[in-house]
């Protein structure tokens, strides 16, 4: 055979195979993309659970002018509800700061750079309503999705983490959290974030 039809067949094949790997991963990362939308539509919905039932506690306890008991709410009840969707997805969710009120939600390492991404998105003008981010991670060969969705400082929360706090609040607050670092906010600042972590 002629050895230019040997290149030709050899460069067709190499052609071919190159097409080949490059349509395999197109499609792989389409399939990647899908479950990660797939995904993130179902934490903004576990978000809106989770947020939704600790403002339904917040609001009857303001409701009632009981401050000191909204206290109680985020500090006993918070916990409660999350450790409730925790256990029915089997995953992960928390909330987090980078001034937290309670040490024991400090943010990690992953958790902290987001937060200060967060910051930099919202100097530029985004909106903290849809601000969220997802990262698929690789811990030692165990895969992780990670989310976070920004918390927005309103009007509810100021109560108890605004400029202006009652001094019976500030009290009962430097009673529970004597190192408390989530007071001072603003209406339009970021409070801090939803958190869910999730092994693959």
């Amino acid at each position: 055979m002629d050895s230019r039809c040997c290149q030709n067949a050899e460069d067709i094949t190499h052609k071919v195979c190159l097409i080949t790997i490059l349509l395999t991963l197109s499609f792989q990362i389409a399939v990647i993309h899908s479950e990660e939308v797939d995904r993130n539509a179902e934490y903004r919905q576990t978000v809106r659970q989770y947020a939704g039932e600790l403002k339904g506690n917040l609001f009857a306890a303001l409701e009632g002018n009981d401050v000191i008991g909204a206290i109680s709410v985020c500090s006993q009840k918070a916990p409660q509800i999350a450790d409730n969707i925790s256990r029915e997805k089997n995953w992960e969710i928390r909330r987090t700061s980078l001034r937290v009120r309670n040490a024991e939600n400090a943010p990690d390492a992953w958790e902290s750079k987001t937060l200060e991404a967060f910051e930099q998105r919202r100097a530029r003008g985004e909106d903290l309503a849809t601000m969220e981010y997802s990262e698929l991670q690789d811990n030692l060969g165990q895969k992780v999705f990670r989310y976070m969705k920004v918390i927005p400082a309103g009007q509810l929360c100021l109560t108890c983490h605004g400029t202006q706090i009652a001094p019976d609040v500030q009290a009962k607050l430097m009673e529970l959290y004597p190192e408390d670092q989530s007071t001072g906010f603003s209406p339009g600042e970021i409070l801090g974030a939803f958190s869910i972590k999730q092994s693959l």
